[in-house]
């Protein structure tokens, strides 16, 4: 490859990146305020602790975080370092998205799952919900993309979907209460993008993944064997790994299962 050709991949991973850093500040700010039912447009952002307004140098995303040092340049009080996390995973995960599918319309799918994941991440961890209007609106972005860029075969998103919807729930009814009902719905959601066969592995990575952070922190004495985690970083994972490595996976499920 061409010195200028590098160049050019370059400016476009670099451009992607900072894409990325850009909207993982909104999902900050859309996982934080819609579950309590706030606006994600106004009032402005502001302090947590002192209520003091942001400014413009406040709010650039990675960079803000860095110069104030994590502290709030008002009160001093310590920022979250997730808002920091999310925005750097959010830009590696965008990056990463135009490595996998190059300028493809497979690219729009990419971003919107991330998108969707990164969101939940934000709502799970700071309130252990998962909001229905989100889950509602990328389910018309999901149907909508994969009309345009059907699955083979194309009633696999309608199984994925409703299949992972009704087992979810009666497993939760068997449980009684096992599984948190956002975390059925997300499912459902993800099966019209991955299918029912990578929603399947995508909700036994979820399972394994959190079974070995919950038995971590138990035995550590991090957390207590009744205390609840949230789910949705794990959903998350399990999510973005099946649909990357799809084809990996599918090569693995037909060996184990076929």
């Amino acid at each position: 490859m061409t010195l200028r050709g590098l160049v050019i991949i370059a400016i476009v991973y670099f451009t992607f990146f900072v894409l990325g850093l850009v909207f993982g500040s909104f999902f900050n700010v859309v996982g934080l305020r819609v579950p309590i039912g706030k606006s994600i447009i106004s009032p402005g952002s502001s302090c947590s602790n002192c209520g003091h307004k942001l400014s413009s140098l406040e709010l650039i995303p990675v960079f803000s975080f860095l110069i104030q040092r994590g502290k709030c340049q008002s009160c001093g009080s310590l920022i979250s370092k997730l808002y920091l996390l999310i925005e750097i995973l959010t830009g590696m995960l965008f990056v990463f998205s135009i490595y996998e599918t190059g300028f493809h319309k497979e690219l729009m799918i990419a971003l919107s799952i991330i998108s969707l994941l990164i969101i939940i991440v934000v709502s799970d961890v700071n309130y252990m919900i998962i909001p229905n209007r989100i889950l509602l609106i990328f389910l018309f972005i999901f149907s909508f993309e994969r009309i345009l860029i059907p699955l083979v075969p194309w009633w696999s998103s309608i199984v994925g979907a409703l299949g992972a919807f009704v087992v979810l729930l009666l497993i939760n009814l068997i449980s009684k209460g096992g599984m948190g009902g956002g975390d059925i719905k997300l499912f459902s959601v993800l099966g019209i993008i991955l299918g029912w066969k990578l929603n399947l592995i995508a909700f036994m990575l979820a399972c394994f993944s959190g079974s070995i952070y919950g038995l971590v922190v138990i035995l550590s004495g991090k957390l207590k064997q009744r205390n609840p985690i949230p789910f949705g970083p794990f959903i998350a994972m399990g999510g973005v790994v099946s649909y990357f490595y799809s084809e990996n996976l599918l090569e693995f499920y037909d060996i184990i299962f076929c």
